[in-house]
């Protein structure tokens, strides 16, 4: 339930930066800049370098099946599972309140803890991505410089007005879903003859397998090398996070949710699907060069399939340009989840799960002890100082995976548990609900078991050899889960919510007065004379997001 208190009262929009206890997050959040943020968020460094360890030890059509599965049969449902339920009731309290109000308090405080451990674990990936990177060009500087200097950009960019934060997540993800179109068109291009060499080289690539070996032999080999696939796509594949997190900073929560969490998905899955297809067609997974990068810990584009299957046909100039807009996706990922585990943390606080002083938000309404406290956390990425970056962002993307896997299973329960609800107390979904997801419950379903069992085995190459350091951070955020559930359980001592009894009303009457000045004020009026006034090139790019 939606909590109220003395530090939920709304103030009128000011441009200072003063701090007071009394102030909420605001809706600055157009639909193009959530969409961008849910697509930048989720396309980091994985797809343009930590792919190629896949591609080399699992083939090009385990690495394009593993994406793809993953994509439609996980990453869909809980797209539309959670933008069902947030266009519902858009609140500031995020979906981690829906948790409490629908299965369990303990499972809330669960879910928002995990996901926030997450985030910030995310945040270091994509720190010690860019202090790889950048030792490209400079490997006398120690990492640990470039690690500081993308701490203090992002946390800037968090700390301004939430609708300059946008824009900013606007200019850095277009960029690098501008380099991915690149890189598709000239794989496109150069495949069917349009390189130096003159050279149609089409599949040959896929010639010399397609499915390895993996751990094992036999077809239980291939499966596991297919399976590995899914696992890092558990990992650089996200999204269904961001809109229901930024949920209560929306404008026309309504329908911007539906829209992105429709549009959202096939512009990701799309990106990375025909992504991961291009990099098994440009370069060959037993590239000598792929192999010794990656066995070397090389940094920045030289591990990048792309510049290697690029290089390879003879075109030069790339790798600086491929390797600068790389950066800025590393960059960009890690401000859009400075800002989402930020977020999470104040909507812990605001169902009293944190302490009381992160509820506090700067009049522009930016909860600025939150920012604050995810920069200082994040601050263990300085472990790139005596270790090597390469392989202290392999440790990130481990801890991250599990504990993405679990948040995304819990949204998806959550679902099940407000779709139970609504049939025990005799409520029309269709009727009900502004946006009705289709392919339900069934599509809900599929995607608890394939998480439950992702969670669970994620981790089987650790065992033989058995890995101390690579049991910890394959399996810390399940524990970590656990913890966090039966500690609240018990010093709470909190019950399993009814679904007859679940609370499906509460928070809606105060976001249907919120959401008035869009859906009875004329807004949509205002929107198509502002377009009207608008350059015919900036009128287009508005309305395709």
């Amino acid at each position: 339930m939606e909590k109220k208190d003395s530090t939920d009262v709304s103030v009128p929009d000011t441009s200072t930066g003063d701090v007071s206890p009394y102030r909420q997050t605001q809706r600055g959040l157009s639909s193009r800049h959530v969409q961008l943020m849910a697509i930048g968020g989720s396309i980091g460094t994985g797809l343009f370098v930590g792919i190629g360890s896949y591609l080399r030890d699992a083939g090009p059509l385990s690495l394009f099946l593993g994406y793809l599965i993953w994509g439609c049969l996980f990453i869909l449902p809980v797209n539309l599972c959670v933008g069902e339920m947030a266009a519902y009731l858009p609140i500031r309290g995020s979906i981690f309140e829906l948790a409490a109000r629908f299965i369990d308090p303990a499972f809330g405080f669960a879910m928002g803890w995990v996901y926030f451990y997450g985030g910030v674990m995310l945040v270091c990936t994509e720190y010690s991505a860019v202090s790889t990177i950048m030792q490209y060009w400079n490997t006398s500087v120690n990492p640990a410089v470039w690690v500081a200097m993308a701490l203090v950009v992002c946390t800037m960019l968090n700390l301004v007005s939430v609708k300059w934060y946008g824009e900013s997540e606007f200019v850095l993800a277009s960029t690098k879903i501008l380099l991915l179109i690149g890189l598709l068109l000239l794989t496109f291009i150069t495949m069917v003859g349009g390189n130096p060499k003159h050279d149609a080289y089409g599949f040959r690539n896929w010639t010399e397998g397609v499915m390895f070996e993996y751990y094992t032999e036999g077809a239980t080999g291939r499966f596991l090398g297919f399976f590995s696939v899914m696992v890092y796509a558990a990992f650089s594949v996200a999204g269904p996070d961001i809109p229901a997190l930024a949920a209560g900073e929306i404008q026309n929560p309504r329908v911007t949710i539906p829209r992105v969490a429709k549009m959202t998905f096939w512009r990701i899955v799309g990106f990375y699907v025909v992504g991961v297809l291009a990099v098994g067609i440009i370069c060959s997974p037993r590239d000598p060069r792929l192999m010794s990068a990656i066995t070397d810990g090389a940094a920045g584009s030289a591990a990048s399939p792309w510049v290697i299957g690029i290089e390879n046909l003879g075109i030069r100039g790339l790798p600086d340009l491929i390797n600068f807009l790389i950066l800025l996706s590393g960059w960009s990922c890690g401000n859009a989840y400075l800002y989402s585990s930020s977020r999470t943390l104040y909507s812990l606080a605001r169902d009293g799960q944190a302490p009381k002083f992160l509820l506090k938000c700067t009049a522009s309404g930016i909860p600025i002890y939150c920012v604050i406290t995810v920069s200082v956390l994040s601050c263990i990425t300085f472990l790139v100082a005596s270790t090597s970056s390469v392989e202290v962002f392999f440790w990130f993307v481990d801890l991250t995976t599990i504990a993405f896997v679990l948040t995304y299973t819990g949204m998806v329960c959550v679902f099940i548990a407000w779709y139970r609800a609504m049939k025990a107390q005799g409520i029309d979904r269709k009727s009900f609900v502004p946006w009705a997801a289709p392919f339900q419950p069934y599509g809900a379903i599929l995607a608890i078991i394939i998480g439950c069992l992702t969670a669970i085995f994620n981790g089987f190459s650790v065992f033989k050899p058995f890995s101390v350091q690579g049991f910890i951070t394959s399996y810390f955020g399940l524990a970590f889960w656990v913890v966090m559930f039966v500690f609240w359980k018990v010093y709470h001592r909190s019950s399993f919510v009814k679904v007859a009894e679940a609370d499906l009303h509460s928070g809606k009457a105060e976001i249907d007065e919120e959401c008035k000045i869009w859906e009875e004020g004329g807004w949509a009026e205002r929107r198509k004379e502002e377009l009207a006034k608008m350059h015919w090139v900036r009128r287009v790019w508005e309305k395709m997001w």
